[in-house]
């Protein structure tokens, strides 16, 4: 890999670079501290020591005063020696700092070449890794919950225990193939029912991905529907606050309003938009285009419909009816009345249920946020089936399989992974990680 390197030191801005009370510059690298030292007052001794100073510049002239902790090489993120700078958010600072340690002989490092390091050295494992960027980039507390089991080894776990399940069934095949036709022992006979049950374990972790995905990237929500139907009142409901008006006259809400929103531990865009109606007034039917253009691009549509209306909602698998008024006029659809507050659980528990595409996460099933970590599950399964499927043509081929599923696994954790899949990866990262 050209990009990324371990062999020189390498410095960042961890934190982003505005103005602030405080900064921090992370370095790395072999012999990282003996370049930094002469230019900070303070002594850096034993490895998490926090040390108070100052950097002074090439010219003497102080620089900041600063906190400084070291960690000696296998004790740090990256488990190389590195130390971390805590100094004034000064962005004059921060530039001055960053240029003295190029001149000491540090690189500024690449995006997500700290988590590369740790990687590369075994502090984590390559579905830890990605952890890390899910915990950065995660939108709720759910999404940086889940990423943070991953980040302590839920799916190295998951994956190692797999592995020493068929390395145990390779074994014991192994141990036919080693005989001549005449020789073999005891008769082999395939394990229907540990391969199953390994299978389903490893799709059963894949299945969260959709899921999982949705707490990531978020959604966008459309609350659409004929005037009056209900839809702002909805749209209060689901905030819990006053934002849209709410009035009996039809078309007042005459343009979209949108709002960040969590549903579930889901992050959501949320859309109050014009009721769909013919009209001649020019200011309402550009508000209807716009309800348009925006249910064309909505993951999830919320259709309301007056249940004393003759209105019916569009059939599509993006678009969820919901019947107002309950408590005027039941139905037997999804329901909810915005005045007494009842069946609005149900709604949001609909709503929750479509973004994940019917996903539900199982107690004690580790959750993923990462395609590749799908693809390789997957992968891992399929040839696991294969080798239940092709049993009939020896011993040999089963153990291809086999060997092609121990390998799925081994880049699932990034025991064998090549350098552009590494390089794709760690390149998304953010700065200072």
């Amino acid at each position: 890999m050209a990009q990324y390197t371990t062999d020189e030191p390498v410095y960042a801005l961890a934190t982003p670079f505005s103005p602030s009370a405080l900064a921090v510059i992370r370095a790395s690298g072999d012999n990282v501290l003996s370049l930094f030292q002469p230019y900070f007052t303070g002594h850096l001794d034993k490895s998490g020591q926090v040390v108070h100073g100052f950097i002074r510049g090439l010219d003497g002239r102080m620089i900041d005063e600063v906190i400084v902790i070291k960690y000696a090489k296998g004790h740090g993120y990256t488990s190389e020696e590195a130390f971390e700078i805590m100094c004034h958010g000064s962005l004059p600072v921060i530039r001055s700092i960053s240029q003295l340690l190029e001149t000491a002989g540090l690189r500024k490092a690449l995006r997500g070449e700290f988590t590369y390091r740790a990687f590369m050295h075994g502090r984590m494992d390559l579905t830890e890794a990605e952890a890390v960027e899910e915990i950065v980039k995660a939108k709720t507390a759910k999404g940086s919950g889940e990423a943070l089991s991953r980040l302590t080894g839920s799916i190295h776990n998951e994956a190692e225990k797999a592995k020493d399940q068929i390395l145990n069934i390779l074994a014991s095949l192994e141990v036919q193939l080693d005989y001549g036709e005449d020789e073999i022992p005891e008769d082999w006979i395939f394990p229907d029912d540990e391969i199953a049950s390994i299978v389903h374990r490893l799709k059963e972790i894949a299945s969260t991905y959709s899921a999982v995905r949705r707490w990531t990237e978020g959604a966008v929500v459309v609350i659409a529907g004929r005037t009056n139907a209900g839809k702002s009142s909805l749209y209060n409901a689901l905030l819990k606050e006053n934002r849209a008006i709410v009035s009996p006259v039809e078309g007042t809400t005459r343009d979209y309003i949108e709002t960040e929103a969590e549903i579930e531990g889901i992050p959501v865009r949320l859309f109050d938009t014009a009721g769909l109606r013919n009209t001649d007034e020019s200011v309402e039917a550009e508000g209807i285009r716009r309800t348009e253009a925006l249910m064309d691009k909505a993951d999830l549509i919320i259709y309301v419909v007056d249940p004393l209306s003759d209105d019916t909602a569009p059939e599509s698998d993006n678009i969820l009816p919901v019947y107002s008024r309950l408590d005027i006029a039941a139905h037997n659809g999804l329901s909810f009345s915005s005045v007494t507050g009842e069946g609005l659980n149900a709604v949001i528990d609909a709503i929750e249920t479509r973004l994940s595409n019917g996903v539900e996460l199982k107690e004690g099933v580790p959750s993923i946020d990462s395609e590749r970590q799908r693809d390789k599950l997957i992968e891992a399964a399929e040839a696991l089936e294969e080798a239940g499927k092709n049993r009939a043509f020896g011993y040999d081929v089963i153990a291809l399989y086999l060997q092609s599923a121990l390998s799925a696994l081994g880049e699932l954790t990034g025991e064998v992974t090549g350098e552009d899949v590494l390089e794709r990866l760690f390149s998304s990262f953010c700065l200072g990680k």
